[in-house]
């Protein structure tokens, strides 16, 4: 269960990870998960690989936001039935234990990076793929998508990769409950109106839409979006009068960024403005 000894150092547009592709198109490089024989399930490397990329991540400028899908038309399916669950049911609780920090790792490290992640769901997202999504900023479905937090389903509690931490924040304490201790499916269409789901598009569509919106994002103030996102995750733990100082300081730093100043030039000379991240 270590980690591999060479983690992501080079820039990502010249990076060829073995568990997924990678493309890096107008700042916005698109994950996919591409094992649709078997509607793309992680296995112990693709764990590792994700999160040494989105790692990699803050020390990439060229990246300004991050794309996460599916190929085949599924997003996926979790973990690899015979290729983790199998092996799991072997192992001690040093192992065991193990594992289940490395699988937590992958949150950690998506929440940690400064790019904001949009997921494009299709198909079936299930398990370790709805923890996935689950873990990104945003979230688009294809009509049709389903996501089930499955852990319950094989003996599991649903408290896990965060869950019980981070569903609850999105869609309610009742309807995570629901979904954690039943393991069902949730359409896209519960999945747009709990909120889940920041839209719900035709199948066709749903990839271009999210690349399209990480591309908007991208096109936007570098370091006052990774502001935002660091102040999302923050303020969870903050009182409302701790959140308002903590926004205060963050708001007066991206005040000394020349995109501000870009911002007001522009709209001064009544011209759109073209933010370079700085």
């Amino acid at each position: 269960m270590s980690r591999p000894a060479n983690p992501v150092t080079i820039p990502l547009a010249d990076y060829s990870p073995r568990h997924f592709l990678l493309t890096l198109v107008e700042g916005v490089a698109t994950v996919t998960l591409n094992r649709p024989e078997r509607k793309n399930p992680l296995t112990f490397e693709s764990y590792r690989e994700l999160t040494d990329f989105f790692r990699a991540c803050p020390f990439d400028d060229a990246v300004k936001a991050v794309v996460v899908t599916g190929a085949g038309g599924n997003f996926s399916s979790g973990g690899d039935v015979f290729e983790i669950i199998g092996p799991l049911v072997k192992m001690d609780t040093k192992g065991l234990t193990a594992f289940t920090r490395m699988t937590g790792d992958l949150v950690k490290a998506m929440r940690a990076c400064p790019q904001p992640i949009v997921a494009a769901v299709e198909g079936i997202c299930a398990g370790a793929g709805a923890i996935i999504a689950m873990a990104s900023d945003m979230r688009l479905a294809a009509v049709g998508a389903k996501v089930a937090f499955l852990f319950n389903k094989v003996g599991l509690a649903g408290c896990d990769m965060g869950a019980c931490a981070i569903l609850p924040r999105i869609i309610g304490q009742s309807r995570a409950s629901e979904l954690l201790y039943t393991g069902r499916f949730m359409t896209a269409e519960e999945g747009e109106r709990w909120g889940f789901f920041s839209r719900m598009v035709p199948a066709s569509q749903v990839l271009a839409d999210a690349q399209s919106l990480a591309r908007e994002i991208a096109q936007g103030p570098t370091f006052a979006n990774t502001m935002t996102k660091r102040m999302l995750a923050m303020e969870w733990a903050m009182s409302v009068e701790e959140a308002i100082e903590a926004e205060a300081v963050a708001q007066a730093l991206c005040m000394t960024t020349a995109d501000f100043t870009r911002a007001f030039e522009a709209f001064a000379n009544k011209t759109k403005p073209l933010f370079q991240g700085n």
